[in-house]
């Protein structure tokens, strides 16, 4: 039997799996962001600037999909469901902060003068 090559994980689909694991973990959203600003500040470090600017934008573009998913099923979940409701919340507010610290860093001065 042949063994077969790993492929390397794309940056993006590393960060994606960080994050969701912090989710999943019911951090808090500052720690959502934070986490952003680290991905951020490796990407920048080892990548061009177009490659961190094109990441940038594909992952907006996921986690504004995540939040309006996550926004549609909060106002799915049973208000008599106070833990159901909470996490819901919770995992809402998760993604509107990690959402937010990826437009910053779109948006920071280093992004414009790498």
């Amino acid at each position: 039997m042949a063994s077969k090559k790993q492929r390397a994980v794309r940056p993006l689909d590393a960060a994606l799996t960080r994050l969701q694991a912090l989710a999943m973990r019911a951090v808090q959203p500052h720690r959502m962001a934070r986490e952003v600003d680290i991905i951020v500040a490796e990407w920048r470090a080892a990548e061009e600037y177009d490659t961190v600017r094109e990441r940038l934008g594909e992952l907006h573009e996921l986690l504004a999909a995540g939040v309006a998913d996550a926004e549609e099923q909060v106002s799915y979940v049973d208000a008599e469901e106070p833990a159901a409701a909470k996490q819901a919340q919770a995992t809402l507010a998760a993604l509107v902060a990690t959402l937010g610290a990826v437009q910053r860093a779109a948006e920071a001065p280093e992004a414009a003068a790498a």
